[in-house]
C-alpha cells in the first residue's frame, strides 16, 4: 500500500522485514505449541524490489532447534500485481524464544 512505501516510491524495508518476522513467528509460536519471541535478526539482504500493489508471499523454514530457541529462515517473494513474474525481493535469518506466560525461557514443546 501506498503507505508502506519510502520517500522514492518503493516498498519500506522495515515493513517488509516485519512481514518476514510474521510469518517466522507463526511457524516459531506452531512448532513450540505456545508463546515466542524475537529475540534477534540477522542475514537480511533486499536482492529485489516490489511495486505499490504487488502481491508479496513469505516461507518461513525452521533450520535450527535448540532447547528453548528455534532459528528461522524467512524468504520473502513477491509477485507483480497483473501478472506472473515473481522474484525473491528478501530474506534473512530470525531467531526466536520460546517463553511462558511471564516472558521466562521455556522449555520447546515436545511432538
Amino acid at each position: 500500500m501506498p503507505s508502506d512505501t519510502n520517500p522514492y516510491g518503493g516498498i519500506f524495508g522495515g515493513w517488509l522485514m516485519s512481514q518476514m518476522a510474521l510469518a517466522a513467528g507463526s511457524l516459531a509460536s506452531r512448532h513450540s505449541k505456545g508463546k515466542a519471541v524475537v529475540v534477534a535478526a540477522s542475514d537480511l539482504e533486499f536482492p529485489g524490489a516490489m511495486e505499490v500493489g504487488d502481491e508479496l508471499s513469505v516461507y518461513a523454514e525452521m533450520v535450527r532447534e535448540g532447547t528453548t530457541s528455534m532459528t528461522i529462515r524467512a524468504t520473502a517473494v513477491g509477485r507483480e500485481r497483473d501478472g506472473e513474474k515473481e522474484q525473491q525481493v528478501a530474506s534473512g535469518v530470525f531467531t526466536f524464544v520460546a517463553v511462558n506466560a511471564d516472558n521466562s525461557k521455556r522449555r520447546i514443546a515436545g511432538e
